[in-house]
């Protein structure tokens, strides 16, 4: 079940920058926490919070820092300097904890939270990801995404012509997938289905990196 975000007037105009040659764990972070900031979670965090929180890959070298302060938020690659806190997280798991944060306590449990802000509506979710990739290059025609809840099959449709890609999924998986949030080859591992042709898989695995890392 998702959460109906509240806007916090708080956290909005809060500017979340990035390195100018990012890297792909970067990108995520500053992704996720500009979609944070849309949406006014964590306020206490987000434009009011100050601290350096290390993000560490738990299974691959990647690692970024990120630096609150009061009204703006920069994350940078690597970690070259002491931080106030350090996150050991899954990459491909939402930023799920691997182990104990290190450091305060409270800056590490104030990032964790503005990192894992609540998805929207799968319906929302998809509308959005149709506007941001519909114009890659190869985007089928049509996108059909079915939500399969415990009130039965619900579903959606963009776009129009005769070229269709189809995702089949639970509403969670869905909003996972369209906002970027998980990784889409990830998210067929745990059970997504989807019906088209190889080169649109491909495709359409181009228009998840591009929400999924604000490329």
């Amino acid at each position: 079940m998702t959460e109906s975000p509240t806007i916090s007037p708080v956290t909005q105009g809060v500017p979340v920058r990035i390195d100018d040659d990012a890297t792909p764990v970067v990108r995520l972070l500053g992704r996720t926490l500009r979609d944070a900031v849309r949406i006014g979670h964590a306020p206490e965090v987000l434009g009011r919070g100050s601290g350096t929180v290390a993000v560490l890959s738990h299974d691959t070298p990647q690692a970024a820092t990120v630096t609150f302060t009061e009204g703006a938020v920069s994350v940078t690659g690597g970690v070259f300097a002491p931080t106030d806190a350090t996150l050991v997280v899954d990459l491909e798991a939402r930023f799920a904890p691997t182990r104990e944060p290190d450091g305060d306590a409270d800056i590490a449990a104030g990032a964790l939270r503005a990192l894992r802000p609540p998805l929207p509506s799968w319906r929302v979710a998809a509308e959005r990801f149709w506007d941001v990739t519909r114009e890659i290059r190869g985007i089928p025609d049509v996108l059909v995404a079915v939500a399969l809840g415990p009130d039965g099959p619900e579903e959606a449709r963009f776009g129009a012509g005769e070229n269709t890609y189809r995702m089949v999924g639970t509403p969670h998986a869905l909003a996972g997938v369209f906002t970027g949030t998980d990784y889409f080859l990830t998210a067929l591992d745990a059970g997504l289905r989807v019906q088209g042709t190889l080169s649109q898989m491909s495709v359409m695995t181009a228009a998840s990196w591009k929400v999924r890392f604000d490329v």
